[in-house]
């Protein structure tokens, strides 16, 4: 629809004019910072900072109700920057007017209910929202999405003639970034990547060097990677784009207000479920949801889980000892949570102190539940990640150990593509995983082709077919 389709009161709201004077802020010392350039800690602490809008509390003059009808009429409109994440415009980041909105086709992905069968294995009825039907088939590109609209947005303000974009990743972080700073001119701006090498899937691997991106790997896992970047970061000009960037964060929000918008924004008796990893969208969801509280969107904040496989589970046991330690992590299939020590974390601290001590919990599941329950849901007609594996394995855990009810409304998350992670499964069936992964197949689970004649016969008698009888 064209904006002159709707009634005059409703145009004067439906494109965004609100406006912001956002900041950095620090959430160790409460230091302040404008919004005038690339920035991930803070100058005098060294803590981790987040966006704010000191306008913020303007957008209470508009009632939860009408924010309601503003969102949802706008998904009716035929314009581009409000069609992915920036439909939440005000809520996102404001600070980029239209003109400057990278959009790929990301957000509003799709909530799926289960089939029955899977609901009778996990121990009740849930839904599963398909990040991984996103443009470089995860949630990243969120994310990515803010922070090279913000790139963008600030190349042009501040005439800069060239920017390099730089990550770390264990693979959906990497293709998001090349895949998004491709779409921006390539004589100004550069992708470069980090990985682990050995520990990202061929699949993964091919997508940053599809979009053209400078690829480095070096030994070690993740957490080696990102040490290095963030180095870099603070030593040469560089935009970092992993989660560490508050900007980052600022896209990921979206999740939370997609899966309201798409439940009727009723959140109190809600679940949501999420993979941890760097601990960067699990941040993002609860502070989107808390932005829907406090204007009135929502009348309750949802119940938080996050889980974490038994190979990096320093969350699970901060949660359950109090106490907050890195861990030595191994390997695991859901390559996102083999993260020793999620650089959000203190983020996920101060939200679950001030905001959601009585809304979150954290569980654990062992690597052979992760892969079977990948398996077991795409078996279900479902598409899941590892990590899509990992947070259907933890509902299940959550239902085993009481922390959900069989009658609370569940929406899990599924952060990326199974495509991406085809090499897993084969090893599955295969029984080929090393030991340290701990993964020992169930042979009733594995497939592989059959090799048959090219005959209708041998085919019929392989699969048991009669012949049908002609009266």
């Amino acid at each position: 629809m064209k904006i002159e389709d709707f009634d005059q009161e409703l145009q004067k709201v439906l494109l965004p004019h609100h406006k912001p004077e956002m900041i950095y802020e620090c959430i160790g010392c409460g230091n302040s910072y404008p919004l005038d350039r690339f920035l991930y800690t803070c100058p005098s602490c060294r803590s981790l900072l987040r966006l704010k809008d000191l306008a913020f509390d303007l957008l209470k003059d508009c009632p939860g109700v009408r924010w309601r009808e503003i969102f949802d009429k706008r998904r009716l409109l035929n314009i581009d920057p409000l069609k992915g994440i920036f439909l939440f415009h005000e809520l996102v980041l404001p600070v980029v007017p239209l003109e400057d909105i990278v959009y790929l086709g990301e957000g509003h992905t799709p909530i799926v209910n289960v089939n029955k069968g899977l609901a009778e294995l996990v121990g009740m009825d849930f839904s599963i929202k398909y990040d991984g039907l996103n443009p470089s088939a995860s949630f990243k590109d969120r994310g990515m999405a803010t922070a090279v609209s913000f790139i963008n947005h600030f190349a042009k303000s501040k005439g800069r003639e060239q920017i390099l974009g730089i990550c770390a990743s264990t693979g959906d972080t990497s293709a998001a970034a090349a895949l998004y700073l491709a779409y921006l001119d390539h004589e100004k701006v550069k992708s470069v990547v980090l990985l682990p090498q050995g520990k990202v899937t061929p699949q993964q691997l091919s997508q940053p060097l599809g979009s053209g991106a400078t690829v480095i790997e070096i030994p070690g896992v993740f957490d080696d990677c990102m040490k290095i970047v963030e180095e870099l970061a603070e030593t040469y000009d560089v935009v970092l784009l992993n989660s560490k960037n508050p900007v980052r964060i600022a896209g990921q929000k979206s999740y939370s207000y997609e899966i309201a918008q798409q439940l009727d924004y009723q959140t109190d008796d809600l679940v949501v479920i999420v993979p941890i990893g760097n601990a960067g969208n699990i941040t993002a969801v609860m502070e989107g949801f808390l932005d829907l509280y406090n204007l009135g969107i929502i009348a309750g904040l949802p119940y938080v889980i996050g889980v974490q496989s038994f190979h990096a589970d320093p969350v699970y046991r901060w949660h359950r000892d109090g106490v907050y330690k890195p861990v030595k992590v191994s390997p695991s299939v859901a390559q996102a949570a083999m993260i020793g020590d999620p650089v959000s974390f203190p983020k996920v601290n101060k939200l679950v102190t001030e905001h959601f001590r009585d809304k979150f919990s954290v569980v654990h599941v062992t690597e052979q539940d992760i892969i079977e329950w990948m398996l077991k849901t795409n078996r279900h007609g479902h598409v899941v990640c590892t990590q899509g594996g990992e947070t259907v394995a933890g509902l299940k855990e959550a239902v085993r150990s009481g922390i959900v009810g069989k009658h609370d409304r569940v929406v899990v998350d599924s952060t990326s593509h199974q495509l991406k992670f085809a090499g897993f499964q084969q090893k599955y069936f295969d029984n080929s995983f090393p030991d340290e992964y701990e993964i020992k197949p169930d042979r009733s689970m594995s497939n592989a082709p059959v090799q048959l004649p090219a005959s209708a016969g041998q085919i019929a008698k392989h699969l048991g077919l009669k012949e049908r009888k002609h009266p």
